[in-house]
C-alpha cells in the first residue's frame, strides 16, 4: 500500500499549516513559489512513463508516493509546464490533490473491511447485530468511492490538463452520498458500542489489538478507520473550496465548484445534525429527570430543543447596596441550565437534584459586565430577565470562577452582544485570526473542536488563555484554548483568508439577500 487516508490527511494538513506560516513571515503573498502555496495532498501516482494518453491508474496501482501534479513523469516530459500560467498550475494541484486523496481514502476504506470486518476470528467473536452496529454501512460507503474513484481517475487519464472534477463532484454527491449520512448518524451507537466490546468481551479487543499491530495499519488504531467516511465527506469540501479559491472568477468552472459546494455542505450539514440527534435527546431525557419545579413547571424535552451550557455560578444576595461588603456570604450557589431558547435557573438539591425558581426565554435575556469592583466582585456580571417565570422582569448579580467563564456564559446568554473583534460576516476589513496547529475535541457545548490547519477570526479572548472564534470555511463559532493555534499577523495574509472565504460563500449570500427580500415583501 501507499499512503493510508490518516498520514496522507495528516501529511497534507501539516503542509498546509508550514505553507501559511511561510507566507505569514513574508512581506507579500505572491512572493511565495507555487508548490509552497499548494497545499500538496497528492499521494498515489503511477512513477512510470506511459505513452499519450497517460494512463494515472491511481486505483490499481498500490507501488505510490506523495506527489504533486507537475512532480509526474507524464507532465514533466510533456513540456506542459512551460505553457500554463502559475494560477493554471495551482487549480490543477488543487484538482488533482481531489483524485489522489480519494484513492488514499479507498485503500484505507478498503483495509477497514478486509482486515477488519472481514476478518474471520473477528466473525466468530461478533453478534450479528454487533458487527451492523460496528461496522455500519461502511461497504455501501467503500462502494460509493469506488465508482467516485473511477470516474475521476477517468476524467485525469482523458488529458494531461485536468479540465474539471467539480462537476464529477457534484454528480456524485446529489445522486450517491447520502450514505455517509447513514454512516455518520451512526457515528454515537458506534462508539459507544466498540467501548462496550472492549469493555465485556477480552477476546475482541485481544484480535483487534493483534489486527491493528500488523504492518499493513502502519501503527493506525481500528477507530481511525471507523471514523474515516466522516472525515473524508468534511475535508472533501475542503478540497472544493480549494478549487473554488483558484478558478478564474465568473467562469463555468466557478459555477460548477460552487454547486458542488453548495451540495457537499448540505450532506456535511445532515452528518453533523444525524450526530447530534441522539445524543442532543438522551442529554434532553437525562435533564429533565434531574428538574424539580419551585415554579410553574416548563416542559424540557422538544425536538426543536438542545443544551448550550451548563454550571454552577454564584448569586450575590441582599440589595445592590450590600456589594461594598467584602465577605464571602454575599454569594451562594446557583445551577443554570441554558438551552438554545430556554434558561432555567436551579438550586442543587440532594440525591443529584436541581430545583428551578425561575426561567425566561433565551431571547428575553440581557447581560451586563461590572467594572472592577475589586477582588471580591471580580468576574461579576448582571443577568437581566426582561420576561421571568413570574411574567416580571428580574435581575441577578452573578460571579463566575474566572474570566473566561465569565465571558463564555455572557456569550451564550446574549449570543448578540458585540464582542470585542468583530465577526468577518459584518465584512470587517481586517480582524485577528488564527490557525490551528493542534487538533481540539470540545469538552463543553460552547466549545469548538478544531482540526489541524483550520482558519478561524478571533471574536473575543480572555487573559487566562481562551478564545472565540469563528471558522472561516463554515462559520461555526465557540471556545477553545490560545495553545491550540497560532496567530496570523501578516494582514495581507488575513485579508486573502477573509476574500477566499467571502467567494466561497457569496453564493450563500446571495440566498440570504434574496430571502430577507422576500421577508420584507
Amino acid at each position: 500500500l501507499g499512503l493510508l487516508y490518516q498520514e496522507y490527511r495528516d501529511k497534507s494538513t501539516r503542509q498546509e499549516i508550514e505553507t501559511r506560516r511561510l507566507q505569514d513571515s513574508q512581506t507579500d503573498p505572491e512572493e511565495s513559489s507555487p508548490s509552497e502555496e499548494t497545499p500538496s495532498e497528492a499521494e498515489p501516482t503511477s512513477t512510470t512513463e506511459t505513452k499519450a494518453p497517460p494512463q494515472i491508474s491511481l486505483l490499481r496501482n498500490s507501488n505510490s508516493r506523495f506527489n504533486l501534479w507537475q512532480d509526474l513523469p507524464e507532465i514533466r516530459s510533456s513540456g506542459v509546464l512551460s505553457i500554463l500560467q502559475p494560477d493554471e498550475i495551482k487549480l490543477q494541484e488543487a484538482m488533482f490533490e481531489l483524485v489522489t486523496s480519494e484513492a488514499s481514502y479507498y485503500k484505507s476504506l478498503n483495509l477497514l473491511v478486509s482486515h477488519f470486518m472481514e476478518n474471520e476470528r473477528l466473525k466468530k467473536i461478533l453478534h450479528q447485530s454487533e458487527a451492523h452496529i460496528l461496522f455500519s454501512n461502511v461497504l455501501d460507503v467503500m462502494a460509493v468511492s469506488e465508482r467516485f474513484l473511477l470516474d475521476l481517475e477517468q476524467r485525469v487519464e482523458e488529458n494531461i490538463v485536468i479540465s474539471d472534477v467539480c462537476d464529477i463532484v457534484y454528480q456524485h454527491t446529489v445522486n450517491h452520498f447520502s450514505v455517509y449520512i447513514t454512516y455518520v448518524s451512526n457515528q454515537t451507537y458506534q462508539e459507544r458500542a466498540y467501548k462496550q466490546l472492549l469493555q465485556d468481551k477480552p477476546a475482541f479487543r485481544e484480535v483487534i489489538s493483534q489486527l491493528e499491530l500488523d504492518p499493513k495499519c502502519k501503527g493506525l488504531s481500528f477507530s481511525s478507520f471507523l471514523i474515516l467516511p466522516f472525515q473524508r465527506i468534511t475535508r472533501l469540501k475542503l478540497l472544493v473550496q480549494n478549487i473554488l479559491k483558484k478558478v478564474e472568477e465568473k467562469s463555468d468552472r466557478e459555477t460548477t465548484a460552487l454547486d458542488a459546494h453548495k451540495e457537499l455542505e448540505t450532506v456535511v450539514k445532515a452528518c453533523n445534525e444525524g450526530v447530534r440527534k441522539m445524543s442532543r435527546t438522551e442529554q434532553m431525557i437525562s435533564i429533565q429527570k434531574k428538574l424539580e419545579f419551585k415554579i410553574k413547571s416548563v416542559p424540557i424535552i422538544s425536538h426543536s430543543r438542545w443544551l448550550l451550557k451548563q454550571g454552577e455560578l454564584q448569586q450575590m444576595n441582599g440589595p445592590k447596596t450590600s456589594r461594598t461588603l467584602r465577605t464571602k456570604k454575599l454569594f451562594r450557589e446557583i445551577y443554570l441550565f441554558l438551552f438554545n431558547d430556554l434558561l432555567v435557573i436551579c438550586r442543587q438539591i440532594p440525591g443529584d437534584k436541581y430545583q428551578v425558581f425561575d426561567s425566561a426565554p433565551r431571547g428575553l435575556l440581557r447581560v451586563e459586565e461590572l467594572e472592577d469592583q475589586g477582588q471580591s466582585l471580580a468576574n461579576v456580571f448582571i443577568l437581566r430577565l426582561l420576561e421571568n417565570a413570574d411574567d416580571r422582569e428580574a435581575s441577578y448579580m452573578l460571579k463566575a470562577s474566572s474570566q473566561s467563564e465569565m465571558k463564555r456564559w455572557m456569550i451564550s446568554l446574549a449570543p448578540n452582544r458585540r464582542t470585542k473583534f468583530v465577526s468577518f460576516t459584518s465584512r470587517l476589513v481586517d480582524c485577528p485570526q488564527i490557525q490551528c496547529v493542534h487538533p481540539y475535541v470540545a469538552q463543553q457545548p460552547d466549545e469548538l473542536s478544531l482540526e489541524l490547519a483550520d482558519v478561524l477570526n478571533i471574536l473575543d479572548k480572555t487573559d487566562d488563555g481562551w478564545i472565540f472564534g469563528e471558522r472561516l470555511h463554515d462559520q461555526e463559532r465557540g471556545w477553545f484554548p490560545s495553545s491550540m493555534g497560532e496567530e496570523i499577523l501578516n494582514p495581507k495574509i488575513r485579508a486573502q483568508n477573509l476574500k477566499e472565504c467571502f467567494r466561497v460563500h457569496k453564493s450563500d449570500d446571495s440566498q440570504r439577500r434574496k430571502l430577507g427580500s422576500r421577508n420584507r415583501q
